[in-house]
């Protein structure tokens, strides 16, 4: 059993609590727990695809950091001057790169989410508060491996007339990239338009509307909300302490790294990976069982 099969709130509670301390906590070693568990747990949870688009990101990160370097000068360890004359620093450089690796975490924990939420967990969450944004978010969980399905549909049938991607001179491709896009398009707004009719007919937005749920808060739920709580309280110390906070303009500054400040790591590294640990133990459990019967 997966993270998936728990409540829905302690699902949204963990990504919202892992995707704001990717944003806020820029310290190098927080920075780097919080990229390294969702890589892997990206990775758990969706296996090549995961693989090949995190190692897509790690270039992209290198080009943002130098581009960035290239325009934002601030910092007294100069390197290089670039094309153009500008002092390209360390301090720029290195805060670009941080950027860079919050922006790919952040990614890495969105590519999680979609494969932990399905509609019916966020029509269950956000249905009595807002059952608009409650249908746009389900609509557009449902709509991403529906577009996939159908652009392989159609790429499938405009290779057997000879005006696939892959087929003809460069120019040719290009038209029918544009003409498989432009289908794509079409589908989409078409998709959209009938999905909110539909709902709309069945008086999804009307007031005091019910709706059926089959999640229950039982023991289970409670003791990995003890637990989650847990850890974010030692992060959270960590974050009033001044832990997680690293200064690059002029020069960088943070707190020194002293025993304590292992706890502080320690307890987040145990936040980020816990549904990872999770997983992994059920499955080594259920590999076990299975060898004993």
């Amino acid at each position: 059993m997966g993270f998936e099969s728990y409540h829905p709130a302690i699902n949204l509670f963990y990504f919202v609590s892992t995707i704001a301390a990717a944003i806020l906590f820029k310290q190098p070693v927080f920075l780097l727990i919080s990229y390294l568990s969702a890589f892997a747990y990206s990775v758990k949870r969706n296996g090549k695809r995961a693989v090949i688009f995190n190692l897509c990101l790690i270039p992209l990160i290198v080009i943002f950091a130098m581009y960035y370097s290239s325009y934002n000068h601030f910092g007294v360890t100069v390197m290089r001057q670039n094309f153009i004359g500008n002092n390209m620093t360390v301090e720029s450089l290195l805060y670009g790169v941080t950027l860079g690796m919050i922006v790919a975490t952040v990614f890495m924990w969105l590519s999680c989410v979609f494969s932990v939420f399905t509609a019916d967990k966020v029509v269950y969450l956000f249905g009595r508060v807002s059952p608009k944004l409650s249908l746009f978010l389900s609509i557009i969980l449902r709509t991403v491996p529906r577009l996939k399905a159908q652009a392989k549909k159609i790429s499938t049938a405009r290779r057997a007339v000879g005006r696939g991607v892959n087929q003809g001179n460069v120019f040719q491709r290009i038209v029918n990239a544009v003409c498989i896009f432009s289908m794509l398009l079409t589908w989409l707004l078409e998709s959209f338009t009938t999905s909110s009719d539909s709902m709309r007919s069945r008086g999804y937005a009307l007031k005091g509307r019910t709706a059926f749920s089959i999640y229950r808060f039982d023991n289970r739920d409670r003791s990995l909300v003890i637990s989650l709580f847990a850890c974010l309280t030692v992060a959270l110390m960590g974050y009033l302490l001044g832990q997680t906070v690293i200064w690059y303009d002029p020069k960088i500054v943070m707190n020194p790294i002293t025993p304590i400040s292992f706890v502080f790591y320690m307890g987040f590294a145990v936040l980020c990976l816990l549904p990872l640990i999770m997983e992994l133990w059920t499955e080594f459990r259920f590999k076990k069982t299975r060898c004993q019967l």
